[in-house]
């Protein structure tokens, strides 16, 4: 009975000294819903529109962030609605093809926890005519074709008051101006709305035609042929957007030096000309 005794008392030593090496290794993982410190992502998807900010992503942030060891996959979206949807559910890490105006109305509608990382320069909208070289040529009666949606409506009329056309009421929000907020119009110009994606089109119909930079790119337009290139409200300019939780994490902090560095203006005034840059590049 005592070697039996003995044999019990070195098998729950030996336990109790197991158990307390396995908790030792538990502690250092984290709680059920903690944070875990993982491995870096060094693999980043990042999604953004076929056109200009696909190619801003290709040419001016993946050369910069592969250099830090990074492997940029760019993933093209045809609409609106998939890349914050993709974002949201893991499947990309960054998106970039949004204003903040778009980005807060659909996080809201659609219950999104994300966040705008920082703006980028972004094609402005234009005046364009075939008819006039200049804006004094713009003869009286002249018809203008605009988009029919509110915020592209209200820098259409941003674009024209800078242009000395028109005048807008004081103190009207220039995010939300309207027509009906048309103070002084001495040219008489009719404005003619029609769909934002129409407007390239319309230059060849029409005495003028405000363009947003997008669509204007898209139909193979130089920003440069303008009249008069936008002013462009900093929230009109297009964000590098990231899940909310993300914030914090290293690939994040790299993607905004990234668009911070020398490396990336310098690609942006090469190969993006005409594009207005955000505040915090001038």
């Amino acid at each position: 009975m005592k070697k039996l005794s003995g044999i019990l008392s070195i098998i729950l030593s030996v336990g109790l000294l197991a158990g307390c090496g396995s908790a030792g290794t538990n502690s250092s993982a984290p709680a059920a819903g903690g944070d875990t410190k993982t491995e870096e992502i060094k693999e980043l998807k990042i999604g953004a529109t076929a056109g200009p900010y696909s190619d801003m992503v290709t040419k001016a942030i993946k050369p910069i962030m592969e250099k830090q060891g990074y492997k940029i996959e760019v993933i093209e979206f045809s609409d609106y609605v998939q890349p914050n949807r993709a974002l949201a559910n893991g499947d990309l890490q960054a998106n970039l093809f949004q204003h903040k105006i778009y980005l807060d109305n659909f996080a809201k509608e659609n219950k999104l926890e994300l966040t705008d990382l920082i703006s980028v320069p972004t094609a402005p909208m234009g005046l364009y005519s075939k008819k006039f070289k200049s804006l004094d040529e713009i003869a009286d009666g002249s018809t203008v074709a605009v988009a029919n949606d509110p915020t592209n409506l209200a820098r259409t009329l941003g674009v024209l008051e800078d242009a000395g056309l028109i005048k807008v009421k004081e103190g009207i929000d220039p995010l939300r101006v309207s027509e009906k907020d048309v103070q002084d119009n001495p040219k008489n110009l009719k404005l003619q709305p029609i769909e934002a994606g129409q407007l390239p089109r319309a230059v060849d119909s029409v005495d003028i035609s405000l363009v947003p930079g997008n669509f204007a790119l898209a139909a193979k337009m130089n920003l440069l042929d303008a009249l008069q290139l936008e002013d462009m409200h900093d929230d009109y300019r297009n964000r590098v957007v990231v899940n909310t939780s993300e914030v914090e994490k290293q690939f994040v902090k790299d993607l905004k030096a990234a668009v911070e560095s020398d490396e990336f203006e310098k690609i942006i005034d090469e190969q993006f000309q005409g594009f207005g840059k955000p505040a915090w590049m001038k």
